[in-house]
């Protein structure tokens, strides 16, 4: 028996894959959920048609979630519930109806969501559903409450939606939490607390971080209106009273969630080079006029791809947009690991500022790059194209304003190109070019 769609040809080796469960007797339901979801989510479906084919595929592999029709032919009565519950697998289920029950009953077997099927909305629906779930593995929550099982009964919720989880008891353990894992992108904290109460929390992130950056939703058991007003004041993104709905507080979960990504979309335009990925050089401006405000130390290298002319010229643009491209990739690759900085000036003039970097590590990670770059084939329309980089690098001083360093490693790159390319300059090699 063959339980998998056609793409999943030893699914086994795939590593870090998201694995999804659909069982379900409808083969036109079942075959367009399958074709939607590896197109759009890019994850491996295996289809069952029963409760029988879904035990053996739990013996066969660990999923991400299952999507499940309630009514199976060996499983009338919505056996199929109890029996993922078992296995613990976070499921969505397919309703035929409207239940005003189901979200209690579900509730019971810990169930994500649940979709009422109509027709072609319901597969948009359901792919839509579990791409916010696989995409909600990339933020981290933070859960703060000093009641351990109102604490525990969040986190569950959570993550059943796939969120990697944090916990504090206290307001004072909250700071040190976010202090140390600035990736926490969603707070949710209660008012009532003995060391600190849940405004008081607020106000404090908000003195370091804002709305862009983490979101915050309040929760309270209190009788009192207005408190959610006062939350939202402090810099609270939302806030829900206790006992809540848990569908109104996913959607709400959801919605910052959303809110998150869209910010994050619109800053990587405004930010990025659309064609290489790189800074743009408006951003990187701004954070060196930061940089200037905060004296940090460093190091600037300036960089050309050499004779990129003659790319365009011989080849055509899209090849020559190629080889930017893999040139920036390159950059981004090497620039990673240490946290540096690079953007694209315009055309094929590159920059990268190397925070904390003095002037032997500037010229040392500069001449890997060159290697690298001379090293690159880049895939053309008739041939392979190779290129070389020409780089001029400054070391510059905390107090030293920024900019006139660019222009020093501006000097150094034409004495580069001037030299015969594919070189690196910097201070230490002709240190007389430093005052020129």
């Amino acid at each position: 028996m063959n339980l998998r769609s056609g793409n999943n040809a030893g699914v086994e080796a795939v590593e870090g894959a998201n694995h999804i469960l659909l069982i379900e007797d409808s083969v036109a339901l079942s075959t367009l959920l399958t074709k939607r979801l590896e197109q759009e989510t890019g994850a491996i479906i295996t289809r069952c048609g029963s409760l029988a084919k879904a035990r053996e595929a739990l013996t066969l592999h660990n999923f991400t979630l299952a999507l499940t029709g309630l009514n199976l032919p060996d499983a009338p009565a919505g056996e199929i519930m109890p029996f993922l519950t078992e296995h613990q697998v976070p499921t969505i289920v397919f309703t035929a109806k409207f239940d005003p029950n189901a979200g209690k009953r579900y509730a019971e077997h810990k169930i994500i969501d649940y979709i009422v099927k109509d027709g072609q909305r319901t597969v948009d629906t359901v792919v839509r559903i579990v791409g916010r779930i696989l995409t909600n593995r990339q933020f981290k929550v933070l859960v703060v409450d000093d009641a351990r099982a109102a604490r525990s009964g969040l986190v569950d919720i959570l993550k059943r939606q796939n969120f990697r989880v944090f916990e504090a008891h206290s307001g004072k353990q909250a700071l040190e939490i976010l202090a140390v894992n600035p990736g926490i992108e969603l707070v949710i904290t209660d008012h009532h607390m003995a060391d600190m109460d849940g405004y008081e929390l607020t106000r404090r992130i908000r003195g370091s971080r804002n709305s862009e950056e983490i979101r915050i939703i309040g929760i309270s058991s209190s009788s009192d209106r207005l408190l959610s007003a006062s939350f939202l004041k402090a810099g609270a993104s939302d806030f829900i009273y206790r006992p809540f709905v848990p569908e109104e507080l996913q959607c709400r979960i959801d919605n910052n969630i959303e809110t998150l990504i869209q910010l994050k979309r619109l800053r990587r335009l405004a930010e990025e080079d659309h064609l290489t990925g790189l800074a743009n050089r408006r951003h990187f401006f701004e954070q060196m006029n930061l940089r200037d405000e905060r004296k940090l130390a460093g190091a600037v290298a300036l960089l050309d791809i050499d004779h990129f002319k003659v790319v365009n010229d011989t080849f055509g643009h899209d090849t020559g947009d190629r080889v930017l491209q893999a040139v920036s990739r390159l950059m981004i690759e090497m620039c990673v690991a240490d946290g540096y900085l690079a953007a694209r000036l315009g055309g094929e003039e590159f920059v990268i500022y190397l925070q904390n970097a003095n002037g032997f590590q500037a010229h040392s990670f500069s001449e890997a790059l060159r290697k690298a770059v001379e090293e690159l084939v880049i895939p053309g329309s008739s041939s392979e194209i190779k290129v070389t980089i020409s780089i001029g690098v400054v070391e510059i001083e905390a107090d030293e304003p920024f900019a006139n360093q660019l222009q020093a490693a501006d000097q150094l790159l034409y004495l580069a190109k001037a030299n015969g390319r594919n070189r690196v300059y910097s201070d230490l090699t002709i240190p007389e070019a430093v005052g020129a």
